[in-house]
């Protein structure tokens, strides 16, 4: 296996562990204090009794999901009436246990969905960011090996700025907005 190989990140071939998902000590008790006051966090009061963590399968391209038992339109009910949510299941892939602050970050990120914050909103990300900040790029070597997997499968290999004709090879997932050469919109 090239080093390159190694550098990519197949997330199916990441072993599940046996034991359950493991919850950093004080973690949800300090997203649940971020919470506070939060009117759309309408679980908040039932959700620490009510969520269950589980590994995702390997083949899941992503790295958490929250899951509630309960039908959309019986959860849209109890939304609604402010009610016990029922059941709610976090699941958190194993590739999560390469790197402590991605890892606490995405548990956190489905934590507020499953005390009511289920919208990818401005205010799930500031609170998800207060209680456990997502590591930089430079800091965590599994957002680069997934950037680098993602790079790597892409057709888009190199951008060209049609203005200046400059291209340069491409590093990022997110397409560029200038030119770095003439730094005209792309």
């Amino acid at each position: 296996m090239s080093s390159e190989d190694e550098a990519r990140l197949s997330l199916a071939d990441v072993p599940i562990p046996d034991h359950a998902p493991p919850i950093p000590r004080g973690l949800l008790s300090s997203a649940l204090q971020a919470l506070s006051g939060v009117t759309n966090a309408v679980f908040r009061p039932w959700i620490e009794d009510r969520i269950t963590l589980v590994w995702l399968e390997n083949e899941a391209q992503r790295l958490g999901m929250t899951r509630f038992e309960e039908g959309p339109n019986e959860l849209a009910r109890r939304r609604r009436l402010r009610i016990d949510p029922g059941e709610v299941t976090i699941g958190l892939h194993p590739v999560l246990l390469e790197d402590e602050r991605l890892y606490a970050h995405t548990l956190v990120h489905e934590f507020l969905h499953a005390a009511g914050l289920t919208a990818h909103s401005s205010t799930h990300d500031e609170l998800t960011q207060a209680v456990a900040p997502s590591p930089s790029m430079r800091d965590s070597p599994l957002l680069q090996r997934m950037r680098d997997g993602v790079l790597g499968d892409s057709k888009k290999q190199h951008w060209t700025c049609k203005s200046c004709g400059y291209e340069w090879k491409r590093t990022t997932v997110r397409r560029p907005t200038r030119c770095h050469k003439c730094a005209r919109p792309l």
